[in-house]
């Protein structure tokens, strides 16, 4: 069975190498026919501690490592990439 793989945002990164992932799915009502958003928060294992609040990751299940840890981040994205500062010129 394959593992499943989800991207979000992540939203806490108070725990020592874990951190909370929000992960937004658009779905349609089964009645009124109109895309709905609904939302789900993963916590997920980060090993260096790399991510902070609003970066973007990919979570890929794995086997469970805690109570509540049952997803692990994907390494090889580049952790705070939307705060990097720009160049003025």
């Amino acid at each position: 069975m394959p593992r499943r793989v989800l991207s979000g945002v992540v939203v806490s990164d108070k725990g020592n190498k874990t951190i909370t992932v929000l992960v937004e799915r658009r779905v349609m009502h089964p009645i009124y026919k109109k895309i709905i958003k609904r939302s789900k928060k993963f916590a997920a294992h980060d090993e260096k501690n790399a991510h902070k609040v609003g970066d973007k990751v990919e979570i890929i299940e794995c086997a469970p490592i805690s109570k509540r840890k049952r997803f692990t981040v994907v390494e090889g994205g580049a952790p705070s990439a939307s705060k990097t500062k720009k160049k003025e010129t």
